[in-house]
């Protein structure tokens, strides 16, 4: 193999005569490319950008976490640096801040609205998928290119995820652009230590949008270039060492004022047990993912490997029936294209820059699989976004090479095998909907035996015939995840567990309130159907809920249910949430941000509010609105998604007692009577009628806290405070003493 690139666009450009202009420039691209190269390369990025602002709206404030907390940043320039769930100030998210700056700014610029948070997610798949192309065409040619960013733009978790407020945008964005650095750097010598100071920065950062999963492509990429780069091995290792010192420095002067910081005077670290991120960093966020011992977590700690508690692992978990449709349609191909590409350049020199890319591409796809498919804590089907551009490069690339070969019998049969591998896999996944488009997959499986045959041939026959073989291939492989990628963008989606494609691809939180959350590990929440907060071995009971009761509503009825109020329903009338808009222009005589998530009448969404928050209403939001500079925090309840979504609705400080899980410890009690004694806060909000914080002092949403956690706060207020009800939630005026 020459190190020329290959598959290079056909037709000098030589042949027209150089425009002159900006704009110009701009559509003809480069003076060698074709003319079709650089106008095909912005109708890839229109039709992108396109596709992921339609229905955009629709999801209102996704995941009312984050948006809580970008609300905050917007106001207060602190909340904007610690990544603050509230502008007082109480707690952070469980996340560095990083992946929230954007959409803070955004919020601060052009003020807070489901548009305004949303696009800057949208942006960052449009400039993955112009990074992803970028690098590809460098050496395998514009179609490569176009291939790669085609693939990863309709990827149906990608298609999910950057229409979606969850750090994983910004983590994929910046892992395309540190694989693109490190690339640049293995292809010369003297400018290598820029770019690879680049790509340190790059990781760094990502480090600051969700911690260690940004590392997990550093030992192939660190590997690669310390064998395939170019010049002396001394000369490559000081390189190396320079980016790791860029790394270190663009994530961890964050950390360092974070840890130096008196932690009197600034927020406490959600999804900590000690107030620290590196305790964060290491044990919820990093090894408790790996071993399942997530002290905090939703269930608590103690997982074990063996994953029950979030879907079985092992090799074949990133093509079971709750991810297959996510990410793997085209995974089979990456893989066969991976090894194919291997072969072909296997006799290259050292350095040679196609087997260097395909290594770096195919181990950070193998890397990143290997730890998602064994990973025994928590595990979401949406973290695949993570593999989409890994997997996108390595199938352009791959094409490229075996079309480059395909004169050569094993070559155009590894392409045939590729699309009929292909087809059938899309046969299978669309067999999980089987009404749902029923003839989309056959017509994938015909189509894909017609190219495959074609492909075989490709070789042998006239070069149209072949590249319509090869469109048709393409087109096969491509029309399952289009389909569900077109029903993901036609759907609102919001909660905490969001999946992508039809209803019924993979039950997740799909639509206003994340309708149909799926019940990991098959009945009920993870394990086996124990939810958290109920006594051992009862299993099926509700967090607050005695008996096996739902919170949020008698009876055993699920929040926001039959019984309960509002939340989990569709936004179509007929009954499934009369008309609401989330996020949007609410209907007449509704507050806005009503109907957030999938809760009950204050009490919270699925999960007792853990995973979808508070359904808000007029009245409680007037009563919040009262007054509400006289306090610090108009309110405090029990669980990060509960207050985020009367934060939402009231733009105005709601402490977030126990964080995300309600399992933080903090405020303790002693610190939240304090606050109430000061006059900081007004309400607390319980979790409404049929369990929770009401009379007696339930209220253990997501296991409690620890010492002085959320159950002795809620057992205190219900003994000392008078209980109102306000419109369906359940209020404590916590300035008025029984």
């Amino acid at each position: 193999m020459t190190s020329t690139p290959l598959a290079a666009p056909a037709g000098a450009a030589s042949a027209a005569p150089p425009r002159s202009g900006p704009l110009a420039r701009l559509w003809r691209g480069r003076a060698e490319d074709a003319r079709w190269v650089r106008p095909a390369f912005l109708g890839l990025l229109a039709v992108t950008t396109a596709l992921y602002l339609w229905n955009l709206s629709a999801s209102g404030y996704a995941n009312s976490f984050y948006s809580a907390a970008v609300q905050a940043g917007g106001e207060s320039w602190k909340a904007f640096f610690f990544g603050s769930l509230d502008a007082a100030n109480a707690i952070t998210v469980d996340k560095p801040p990083a992946a929230l700056w954007p959409m803070a700014l955004s919020v601060r610029l052009f003020g807070l609205g489901s548009w305004q948070i949303l696009v800057p997610e949208v942006l960052m798949g449009v400039a993955t998928v112009a990074v992803l192309y970028a690098a590809v065409r460098r050496r395998f040619g514009a179609g490569a290119g176009l291939i790669a960013g085609v693939v990863l733009a309709l990827t149906p978790v990608a298609a999910l995820m950057f229409r979606f407020n969850n750090p994983d945008a910004l983590l994929a964005l910046l892992m395309t652009v540190a694989v693109y650095c490190v690339l640049r750097a293995l292809e010369e010598d003297r400018g290598a230590a820029k770019w690879l100071v680049w790509a340190g920065v790059a990781f760094g950062f990502a480090f600051l949008a969700k911690t260690l999963q940004a590392f997990l492509i550093l030992p192939p990429l660190a590997l690669v270039y310390g064998v395939c780069a170019p010049g002396g091995i001394g000369r490559r290792i000081g390189r190396l060492a320079l980016a790791g010192l860029a790394m270190l420095v663009s994530a961890g002067w964050w950390v360092a004022l974070v840890e130096l910081w008196p932690a009197s005077s600034r927020p406490y670290v959600g999804g900590s047990q000690n107030n620290s991120f590196l305790e964060l960093t290491f044990g919820y966020n990093g090894l408790g993912r790996i071993n399942g011992d997530e002290t905090g977590s939703v269930g608590g700690g103690g997982g074990g490997m063996g994953g029950g508690r979030w879907g079985e692992t092992g090799i074949v978990r990133m093509f079971n029936d709750s991810v297959g449709g996510q990410i793997s349609w085209l995974l089979p191909a990456a893989l066969i294209l991976l090894v194919a590409g291997l072969v072909v350049t296997w006799r290259a020199p050292r350095t040679d820059t196609a087997r260097a890319a395909f290594l770096v591409w195919g181990g950070s796809l193998l890397m990143t699989l290997a730890v998602f498919s064994f990973m025994a804590g928590i595990f979401h089907e949406y973290y695949t976004v993570a593999l989409a551009p890994y997997l996108a490069a390595l199938v352009g690339m791959g094409a490229a090479v075996l079309w480059e070969e395909r004169t050569r019998l094993l070559a155009s049969a590894v392409l045939a095998v590729t699309v009929a591998v292909t087809a059938w896999w899309g046969w299978t996944l669309l067999g999980r909907t089987p009404d749902w488009l029923p003839w989309l997959r056959w017509t994938v499986l015909v189509t894909g035996a017609v190219a495959a045959l074609g492909l075989l041939c490709a070789g042998r026959v006239d070069r149209r015939l072949g590249l319509g073989a090869a469109g048709l291939g393409l087109a096969a492989g491509l029309a399952g995840p289009f389909a569900y990628t077109l029903a993901t963008v036609d759907a609102g989606h919001q909660g905490s567990i969001v999946t992508a494609g039809p209803a019924g691809g993979a039950m997740g939180g799909r639509g206003p309130g994340g309708g149909g959350m799926r019940m990991f590990g098959g009945e009920g929440f993870p394990g086996g159907g124990q939810m958290p907060g109920g006594p051992g071995g009862q299993g099926g009971q509700m967090p607050g809920g005695p008996g096996g009761q739902m919170s949020g509503g008698p009876g055993g009825q699920m929040p926001g249910g039959q019984g309960g109020q509002g939340g989990g329903q569709l936004p179509d009338g007929q009954g499934r949430n009369q008309g609401r808009l989330p996020g949007g222009t609410p209907p007449q005589g509704m507050a806005r941000g009503e109907g957030f998530g999938g809760g009950g009448g204050g009490g919270g969404g699925g999960m007792g509010g853990l995973l979808n928050g508070a359904s808000v209403g007029t009245e409680a939001k007037s009563a919040l609105l009262k007054d509400a500079d006289a306090y610090t925090w108009v309110a405090a309840t029990v669980g990060a998604q509960n207050a985020a979504s009367y934060q939402l609705a009231t733009e105005k400080p709601v402490m977030a007692i126990g964080g995300f899980n309600g399992s933080d410890p903090s405020p303790t009690l002693a610190q939240f009577q304090q606050y109430a004694a000061d006059g900081k806060i007004h309400y607390f909000i319980g979790s409404g009628e049929g369990g929770g914080s009401g009379e007696g002092g339930g209220g253990r949403m997501g296991g409690g806290g620890g010492p002085g956690g959320n159950s002795e706060i809620s057992t205190w207020v219900a003994e000392n405070f008078e209980k109102v009800t306000i419109g369906n939630a359940t209020f404590y005026d916590l300035t008025a003493a029984k």
